[in-house]
Formats: C-alpha cells, sequence, structure tokens
C-alpha cells in the first residue's frame, strides 16, 4: 500500500472528512483491520485565507510547497491538497517536489465522464468558480461545459463557506439559498453539480436536492485509495 500525502486544514472540519473516507475506503476494499497510510501536514487556515482575499497566491504557494516537501520528507508516495481552491497553486508546488500531486478536478472530471456529464454546475469559493484555473481545466483536459452560479449568488456561496461551513456552522437557510442556487443552475442547463468547495458537502446532501451531486471530498478520496493500492 502506498503512503498517501496530505495538506490539510483549509479547513480542518473538510481535512477531517478526508481522513475519515480515505480510511473506509481502504477498510471496505482490503477488509479486517486495514487502514490508510497516511501523512498529514495541516496548515493555519487563518493565514492562508488572509493571503487569499488580499491576492497574494504566490505567498500561499510557498506555504503549500514546503508542506509537500515535508509529507514527500515523510514518506508519501503522492500527494492530496485537501482543498479545491489551493488547487490554483498547483503549477507553483509541482517543480519542488518529486511525487505526484493528484488534482482533485481531474478526479472530479473523471467521475463526471464515467457517468456521461458533459454540462456540470459549479459551486465552490468565489476563486474558484470565478478563476478559470479549475474551469477551464474542466473544459480544456476533458470537455466539460461549467456554468457558475450569477455575481449576487456567487456572493452568497462564498460568504457561507468562509463564515459558516469552515468555522463547523451548518444553517437550514443557508442550505435553503445552496439549494436554489443549484435550481438555477439547473435551469441553465446543468446535468449535475459539482460541490466544489471540499466543506459544501457538510450542507448540502443528496437527500436535499434530485440534481446528482458530485461531493469532491469523496470523489478525490476515492481517487486516491485506488492509486494507493495500486501496483507499479
Amino acid at each position: 500500500m502506498k503512503t498517501i500525502g496530505l495538506i490539510g486544514g483549509m479547513s480542518w472540519e473538510s481535512t477531517a472528512s478526508y481522513y475519515k473516507a480515505l480510511n473506509l475506503g481502504i477498510k471496505s476494499t482490503l477488509g479486517g483491520l486495514h487502514s490508510a497510510k497516511i501523512c498529514l501536514y495541516s496548515v493555519d487556515f487563518h493565514e492562508i485565507e488572509q493571503l487569499q482575499h488580499d491576492g497574494l497566491w504566490d505567498e500561499t504557494a510557498q506555504i503549500l510547497t514546503c508542506a509537500a516537501q515535508a509529507v514527500e520528507a515523510g514518506g508519501a508516495d503522492f500527494i492530496l491538497i485537501c482543498t479545491n481552491t489551493m488547487h490554483k497553486v498547483v503549477p507553483q508546488i509541482e517543480p519542488h517536489i518529486s511525487k505526484p500531486i493528484l488534482h482533485i478536478a481531474d478526479a472530479t472530471a473523471e467521475a463526471l465522464i464515467a457517468d456521461g456529464i458533459t454540462k456540470v454546475g459549479l459551486l465552490g469559493t468565489r476563486f474558484t468558480m470565478e478563476q478559470s484555473f479549475y474551469k477551464q481545466r474542466l473544459t480544456d483536459k476533458f470537455g466539460i461545459d461549467v456554468v457558475v452560479p450569477n455575481e449576487a449568488q456567487r456572493t452568497i456561496v462564498h460568504e457561507v463557506i468562509y463564515q459558516e461551513l469552515c468555522k463547523g456552522k451548518i444553517s437550514q437557510s443557508s442550505r435553503n439559498h445552496y439549494l436554489k442556487v443549484i435550481e438555477d443552475l439547473v435551469k441553465q442547463g446543468a446535468e449535475a453539480v459539482i460541490l466544489g468547495c471540499t466543506e459544501i458537502a457538510l450542507l448540502v446532501e443528496p437527500q436535499h436536492i434530485k440534481v446528482k451531486l458530485y461531493d469532491t471530498t469523496q470523489i478525490h478520496a476515492n481517487a486516491a485509495v485506488k492509486l494507493a493500492l495500486q501496483q507499479d
């Protein structure tokens, strides 16, 4: 079994979901008392969040590069960044490490393609919904058309993530806002919706709405389990 390197803490709420999903995935595959081999580096999200909102992405890349080098030194065979947004700086991290990063957008796209989805709605932080690093990768590399909420809705989605979900707060009123946003994405032709922030699955679950939801935390973890057990 390969060792999975995790860069977490963005937020720790979703990193806890990763840890559980990875161990459940290994257990369900191998049975018995098997669990995942994990090396985890958890950052201080307060520092990352301030740099994000100040537009200081190079500084966030430096922090995550140090984290990636640390889990690599700790024996990781490949690396997961436990957040969608910070995949923005993957191109800046990769030249400084020798182990591969399992990209969350690639894992998600492969799940969409397997289900025949060609047009998808995307929820996430404002950075993920508005910038090209995630949406363009889905389109250019996998041919998937991406639709996002309108500007007012993007503001609501973003604020709920940082002011509530990253602090472990689950609100029915916020859930209702999200469900309305998802309904509007479906009206734009979305065949499914990506929960493109690893905290959103804490708020919106499949039983809450009819359209299919793609939980990036679970998808990323599933791909990591498969890779960890893959024979070279």
